[in-house]
Formats: C-alpha cells, structure tokens, sequence
C-alpha cells in the first residue's frame, strides 16, 4: 500500500469513527479494528496508520486528554461530545507522537473531520483548540512557521 495524503485522509476517517465507537461502547480496540477492516473497503486506507490510531490513543488516552484540558474554556472534559473527544485526542496525539505529520495538517484534517461529523461549529472549537495546543507539543515547528513568515 501507497501511503499518500488521501490514504492517510482515510484512515483518519474511519479511527476517528472508530475511536467514537470504543468510547460509546468500551468495546476493545482491536475488536473495533477488525470490524472495521472487515466492514469497509480498505483498498485506499493506510491501514498501518489505522492500527495506530485504533490502538494506541486509547492506550495513551488520560495523557492525550491532560494534553489539551487547559485550553477547554469555561467547559469540562466530560461535558465534550464523543465526536469532538474523538478529534482531540487523535489530533493530540498526531502533535505528541508523530512528528512526521505537520502540525498544520493534523489541524486541517480534524477540522475537515469535524465539519463532516461534528455539532454545528463544532469545527471552530477544534480549530480554536489545536491552535492553542500546537505550541505546547510541537513548539519548535510551530516557532519555525512563525519565523519563516516574517
């Protein structure tokens, strides 16, 4: 398989839904993964981007969640939709633990994502987030941006 932007475009799309469905249900992740595999086409996914996504934000949930907490506002951890949880956390975790992916394109995607699954709006409050978040994880990219703009 061809890694390339459209096929990592897809396996976002389905960890995001499958990150949803693991919070809905507690249902283990490699049970999720392997009804996702075997439910859907996986010709143009990157189906080794998916494992990750499936498998190890939930392993490394609390952290991804302590990542981000600072920048919710007047609102709760609890008091966030499973969609948008979903979203922060594989955007989190892209920041902490995929430096290879820019951060500007783990925000466009969960953005993209978040207007295609999320509440009304519910994509500016992702955006605002990881706007705030990219500077704590990924300081030296998101300095270097800023240098190369001036």
């Amino acid at each position: 398989m061809k890694v390339s932007p459209a096929t990592r475009r897809k396996a976002r799309h389905y960890g995001m839904q499958a990150l949803y469905q693991w919070q809905m249900t507690q249902t283990a992740p490699h049970i999720i993964e392997a009804e996702f595999k075997t439910d859907n086409d996986m010709t143009h996914v990157d189906t080794d981007y998916l494992h990750e996504l499936v498998q190890k934000v939930p392993a490394v949930a609390d952290e991804l969640d302590n990542h981000y907490e600072e920048f919710l506002q007047d609102r709760s951890l609890n008091e966030l939709d499973a969609i948008t949880k979903s979203l922060l956390r594989m955007a989190a975790y892209e920041f902490a633990y995929r430096p290879d992916v820019p951060y500007k394109v783990v925000i466009n995607e969960a953005v993209s994502l978040g207007k295609k699954f999320g509440a009304v709006d519910s994509f500016k409050f992702i955006n605002g987030l990881l706007d705030q978040l990219a500077p704590k994880l990924r300081s030296i990219e998101v300095q270097a941006e800023k240098t190369r703009k001036k």
